[in-house]
């Protein structure tokens, strides 16, 4: 007899219309909390505006600093322009030698010696008028209805505050009600370092924890590995297009399900 691998193991379907008339039944006013990559977006923004960074040649004398020492330390080739050296340590953490949170980290100040109002503007600019088309139908589909609920909608993420408020704001979600990465401030200019914990793993449902304030999470929505602590602590663990590491994952987390997408056209 054949024994399927934990990735291979069915999560149930839900429906975005069953989920809002599950909230809707439920009678108690909560929150939602996102995951934003992979989960109410397609694609990493993190990604996008580290390599954003990178090709725009305006990586400061800081932050080129931070990258190579980094690097050194690692024992990854420290040599050449920012953008080289940080490539290289990209390309460890795919092959896994750098851990993906420290990963998360270097995205989030890789804009040191900036201010904050120029990282917004070029956060604002990397995520521009065309990324309506990589919003999630399906996870907008629950936002609106959640909405219409009064349910408060949070997007917990580990890529960096700006590019994630500037996504989340075209999914219609109001800024003050984002969780991310943030690098610290030290006058007026960002610098090489983070606030601690991101939220990245744990980090994810201890920075709920301190937003909620005993608002109850009705449900959480998450498609990778990283988000299965949020997921745990909802009422109601919902998967969207669920990656590998997450279907290894989800025996262990009670209820799970997956939210179906809508047919083309719908």
């Amino acid at each position: 007899m054949t024994t399927k691998s934990p990735s291979d193991v069915a999560i149930p379907f839900v429906s975005a219309d069953e989920l809002v008339g599950e909230l809707a039944s439920d009678g108690r006013r909560g929150a939602l909390a996102f995951d934003g990559d992979g989960t109410l977006w397609s694609g990493d923004v993190g990604e996008d505006f580290f390599f954003g960074m990178l090709d725009s040649g305006r990586v400061t004398e800081v932050a080129t600093a931070e990258i190579k020492r980094i690097a050194a330390l690692e024992h990854i080739d420290a040599e050449g322009k920012a953008a080289e050296v940080a490539r290289r340590i990209y390309a460890a953490y795919l092959g896994g030698t750098f851990e993906e949170e420290r990963v998360c980290e270097m995205m989030t100040w890789i804009c040191a010696g900036w201010s904050h109002e120029d990282v917004t503007s070029f956060a604002t600019g990397i995520v521009g008028t065309a990324f309506e088309a990589r919003i999630h139908p399906e996870a907008r589909a629950v936002i609106a209805g959640a909405r219409e609920q009064g349910h408060e909608i949070f997007v917990v993420s580990a890529s960096p505050r700006p590019i994630v408020e500037a996504a989340a704001a075209v999914a219609g979600v109001d800024p003050a009600h984002v969780l991310a990465a943030i690098a610290v401030l030290e006058g007026g200019r960002f610098a090489t370092a983070v606030h601690r914990p991101i939220p990245y793993g744990p980090g994810k449902a201890s920075a709920l924890r301190a937003t909620l304030k005993g608002l109850p999470l009705l449900a959480s929505f998450g498609d990778n590995a990283f988000d299965v602590e949020m997921l745990l602590m909802a009422d109601k663990p919902i998967a969207v297009r669920p990656k590998p590491r997450l279907r290894e994952r989800a025996v262990s987390i009670r209820g799970i399900r997956q939210l179906t997408v809508p047919k083309h056209g719908q």
